[in-house]
């Protein structure tokens, strides 16, 4: 079985490993988890002293083959000479690892990856348009797709969870033109202006987070945004759950969404970016409540948010077309586009669901 994970931030790691009978059951019995055998990490990593790499080996050896990432990481760090020092290496990526190669998961690079960049959309037919774009990948119909969009008017987006009315002030929204739409995936409300914002979708087979805990395949399907970013000058890390930041405030969110088919299934991820931003008209249309602010480190949502026109000094059209190519030079992406029957399914669906006050309404 073979394993890999791109520590966030750091390298990859590379398990290969066998799993055998339990030499306590021999015969094998119906139900027998097994153990881990022949067990080979190896990456491009940094890792002092040399003989550290066998420790972690022999600390996985036998391990039984259900032991969870948790479990795993804990065995390798007892098992770590005095002194070892890692770079871009960590004791829960080599875990990772060695679940992605249990569960078979797939890699970046097992796909041709499809990228949709097309012309400015309603917010409610964007919201269709993930759910029929993933529902496509889920059924095996489509290729692992990189949308990224572009908006046609000005909006609120609030997560599949959220109160209608805590969230959004009506009177702000009227007073500014800004539709509230409400997305299929959790997570927090995001305020969206055509020109100041950044979105883009994965829509990935499981099979790609295979192994992966819920809150580790967020940092795990945006390393490459990470990646991008530093490309322009901005060191960015991945602030649990969902949250990418700077030293100078959170320029990102995340959100997913999770279907499931006779195929396999699929993940939506998207992200919505600040690339600049008009923070008065923010606060004047969505309700920020303390409560929120208080594990941020911040008493303002103004202070929260750190466009990355500022931290970049280029171009919202640059800095996009350079995402777009760091991830092309990661894992390839061809161009493609949304097909009619595709376009004609999110139409229907942003006129019966999404654009309607019993869908936007339904967590009043």
């Amino acid at each position: 079985m073979h394993g890999e994970y791109k520590v966030p931030g750091g390298k990859l790691v590379v398990v290969d490993l066998d799993v055998e009978s339990d030499a306590a059951d021999p015969a094998g019995a119906a139900g027998a988890i097994g153990v881990l055998r022949n067990v080979r990490v190896a990456g491009d990593f940094f890792l002092e002293p040399d003989e550290a790499i066998l420790a972690i080996n022999r600390a996985l050896e036998g391990a039984p083959a259900d032991t969870d990432a948790p479990g795993l990481a804990a065995r390798v760090e007892a098992a770590l000479p005095e002194g070892t020092v890692m770079f871009g290496l960590t004791a829960e990526g080599i875990a990772i690892a060695v679940r992605r190669a249990l569960a078979h998961a797939t890699d970046w690079t097992d796909y041709d990856w499809q990228l949709i960049h097309e012309a400015p959309q309603a917010p409610a037919l964007h919201m269709a348009l993930d759910e029929v774009i993933t529902a496509e990948v889920a059924a095996g119909r489509r290729p692992p797709t990189l949308r990224v969009w572009e908006w046609g008017s000005p909006a609120v987006v609030i997560g599949s969870f959220q109160s209608l009315r805590n969230e959004v002030d009506p009177a702000g929204a009227d007073r500014h033109g800004i539709e509230v739409v409400r997305r299929i995936s959790g997570g927090g409300a995001m305020f969206i202006e055509p020109g100041n914002t950044i979105t883009y979708s994965l829509s990935v087979p499981t099979a790609l987070v295979q192994g992966l805990s819920f809150a580790d395949s967020y940092a795990y399907l945006d390393d490459w945004v990470l990646g991008a970013l530093g490309d322009m000058g901005v060191k960015a890390w991945y602030q649990p759950l969902n949250d990418i930041a700077t030293d100078a405030g959170k320029i990102a969110g995340a959100a997913q969404k999770r279907m499931v088919s006779d195929s396999g299934g699929a993940v939506l991820h998207h992200v919505t970016m600040a690339y600049d931003i008009d923070a008065d008209k923010m606060m004047d249309v969505l309700r920020i409540g303390k409560e929120k602010l208080s594990d941020k480190g911040t008493k303002s949502a103004k202070k929260r948010v750190d466009p990355l026109r500022r931290q970049t000094g280029l171009a919202r059209e640059a800095v996009i077309e350079r995402m777009i190519e760091s991830f092309r030079g990661r894992y390839g992406l061809e161009k493609g586009s949304v097909s009619e029957d595709e376009m004609g399914r999110a139409r229907e669906l942003a006129a019966e669901k999404f654009g309607t006050e019993d869908w936007t309404a339904r967590v009043p």
